[in-house]
């Protein structure tokens, strides 16, 4: 057999820079910095304000319709219902691992760097009074009987991601065993997700605007005066990120075959979304056709990524155990060494569930202390006036989990095609612009 070669395609003429998506979201993140920091109140208009939560609003209304369609054609394609199952489990003992390793590495950090000492913190118990009501729906057992919807027609209304996913789930085993005759509903829904995901091609042109946005009114509410003598919180933690994502993930990678620098340089237009956004989310469906041009599966990508953005959160993961050890050395509450066992155990599932919508992470910390140790419960005060500033990297560590994690379990069921990985993450062009046709000679 002659070895699989890769060739490319006539390459578009490259687009002016100005043009670039990527370009025009750091230019608008940079903009909104600028006038967050110089013009506060204007900065804080509601006009303003509603640019980035409208953006957030309109990705957020395709995600479950993307997820269902997506889906149900990865394991309605399979012939081996046996298959889906090896690659769930595949994907969940990646999971449930790495996870792992975010937790410890927050916990190691927050225990080296105690910056929490010496704060003297008086949180006020009302500021977080909404949040911990919140916080009570993430019990263990109200969250598995969460999952099942009342009705599917209500959890894709919601967009109740874990809900649509278990629906999609079986809706694609039943298609599965339907064999030929459901040819023509799964080719309506492999169509439907191709509209859907012209959508999003059209709403994200709206992406500097809504970065512009959410970042201006960021600034401008909180200003750096606000961050205080908790800039060494917000500090550690985007350390503590970095050494995840390069080290970690980074070995991961290299054990896989590819340069973690190269595959975040290839995805630098979802990360810049993210960052501009604090929603992870809102570059989902982009990511997702982004892994299945780099080589991975299709089916693979369709049940890995989907289900990373409930059971795969790795940097809430950090977040919530650094959190939880800033809260209670400010409080001057010692945790033992059992205890802090416990925020591993508790935050692994609390985390489940918890979707990259800004906010969620703070959701989740309230469930995991009030497990815990239900005195440090009210300290969220204390962190909760920079929850913001900490959202952004929380997100851009969940997304670029999520996409290593696909490309892992792809190689991992044999189903990576190497030659178009090394091809996509060495093109110096967007990869937009490039089409890439792998022949077998």
């Amino acid at each position: 057999m002659a070895p699989t070669t890769v060739t490319a395609a006539p390459v578009h003429a490259a687009k002016p820079w100005y043009k670039i998506l990527y370009v025009q979201v750091l230019f608008a993140i940079v903009l909104g910095v600028v006038i967050g920091w110089l013009w506060p109140t204007f900065a804080t208009n509601d006009w303003i304000k509603a640019l980035g939560d409208g953006f957030i609003k309109l990705i957020k209304m395709v995600i479950a319709p993307i997820i269902f369609c997506t889906v149900v054609s990865g394991i309605s394609h399979i012939q081996d219902a046996k298959k889906v199952g090896r690659v769930g489990v595949k994907a969940l003992v990646y999971f449930e691992i790495v996870s792992t390793f975010a937790l410890v590495i927050g916990l190691a950090m927050g225990n080296l760097f105690q910056i929490g000492h010496g704060l003297a913190a008086k949180p006020d118990a009302a500021a977080v009074a909404n949040y911990v009501k919140e916080a009570a729906a993430h019990k263990s057992v109200d969250f598995v009987l969460n999952i099942i919807p009342d009705s599917v027609v209500g959890a894709l209304a919601r967009g109740d991601i874990l809900q649509v996913l278990l629906f999609a789930i079986l809706f694609g085993f039943s298609l599965m065993a339907m064999g030929s005759s459901a040819d023509r509903l799964r080719t309506l829904i492999d169509d439907t997700a191709h509209a859907v995901f012209g959508v999003i091609g059209i709403v994200m042109k709206a992406a500097p605007l809504g970065a512009f946005g959410a970042m201006a009114f960021t600034i401008g509410k909180y200003g750096p005066s606000a961050l205080g003598n908790l800039i060494g919180l917000i500090v550690l933690f985007y350390a503590t990120a970095a050494l995840f994502v390069f080290v970690v993930l980074g070995l991961i990678a290299r054990f896989v075959g590819f340069n973690i620098f190269k595959y975040i340089a290839y995805i630098k237009d979802e990360l810049l979304i993210v960052l501009g956004t604090s929603s992870s989310e809102s570059a989902l469906p982009q990511l997702m056709e982004k892994l299945e041009r780099l080589g991975c599966s299709k089916p693979v990508v369709g049940l890995v990524v989907p289900t990373g953005y409930s059971f795969n959160l790795d940097g809430t993961n950090i977040y919530m155990t650094l959190a939880t050890l800033f809260i209670a050395q400010a409080l001057g509450v010692d945790l033992t060494f059992g205890q802090q066992l416990t925020i591993l155990v508790v935050a692994m599932l609390t985390s489940k569930g918890a979707s990259g919508v800004t906010g969620a992470g703070f959701i989740t910390l309230a469930a995991t202390l009030s497990v815990v140790n239900p005195v440090l419960v009210p300290g969220m005060a204390i962190v909760f006036s920079i929850d913001k500033f900490m959202s952004e990297v929380r997100a851009l560590t969940n997304i670029t989990g999520n996409g290593v994690a696909a490309v892992f379990v792809s190689w991992w069921e044999g189903e990576l095609n190497e030659a178009t990985l090394h091809a996509r993450l060495n093109q110096q062009v967007d990869p937009s612009d490039v089409q890439t046709a792998v022949t077998t000679g």
